[in-house]
């Protein structure tokens, strides 16, 4: 269901399934990871309501809280060195990890005489995953539900770059037709700023009422 990419190394195909809704990856040579890449295989989704929180397990040092995904997100890359936060033991999560950290194999040296680190994976209600990642540097802590339906859609698949040339699109149809002669926008077009302001409250108008799927109608 999941797979592991760090930067210069092979795909992660060692995961270990502790329970149910548990797994993890073992990482060796950790002090040479500064970012890794966790993702959805694509077989099998999450179940409707349900995401995965990432951990990542730091020789000696505990488990921090990395961020998630889900079927809206299916694929996230992570900045490790320098980023480290110790998190609340006391959860579910970091509970059944640690069964694994303790253990003597994970404890032990590798072959080379590196130690390991583990990436954890919990399956657990979007809602519980939210919450644990709303706290996380650069992360909003009031993350709202995606809306359903066809805006709901294009809000999670969009990327940034293609929403914004969709919105400038927008604007450079609107600003056209107060352009006299039919000729449309040009350098020596003259477009009063009054125009801009009104498709702005239009604009926002529409995003209020029903989200971006307009944009997607326009193309």
């Amino acid at each position: 269901m999941f797979g592991c990419l760090l930067p210069g190394r092979a795909l992660q195909t060692n995961l270990q399934q502790i329970d149910e809704t548990h797994a993890i990856f073992t990482l060796e040579n950790p002090a040479s990871i500064n970012h890794l890449c966790v993702f959805l295989l694509g077989t099998v989704p999450f179940p409707d309501g349900y995401a995965a929180t990432v951990h990542f397990h730091w020789p000696g040092r505990g488990f921090q809280v990395l961020g998630m995904l889900s079927n809206a997100k299916p694929s996230a890359i992570f900045r490790l060195r320098g980023t480290y936060t110790p998190a609340d033991g006391s959860s579910g999560s970091h509970a059944a990890f640690s069964s694994v950290a303790n253990g003597a194999t994970m404890n032990d040296v590798s072959a080379t005489g590196d130690l390991h680190a583990l990436l954890g994976l919990s399956i657990e209600p979007l809602s519980s995953a939210l919450a644990q990642c709303a706290s996380l540097p650069g992360t909003s802590s009031h993350i709202q539900p995606q809306p359903s339906g066809p805006a709901g859609a294009l809000t999670r698949s969009i990327d940034p770059t293609a929403l914004a040339e969709k919105v400038v699109k927008h604007l450079f149809n609107y600003l056209s037709s107060f352009v006299s002669g039919g000729g449309g926008l040009s350098p020596e077009a003259y477009v009063p700023l009054a125009a801009i302001t009104k498709w702005y409250e239009n604009f926002l108008g529409k995003v209020k009422a029903g989200g971006i799927g307009f944009l997607e109608r326009d193309d």
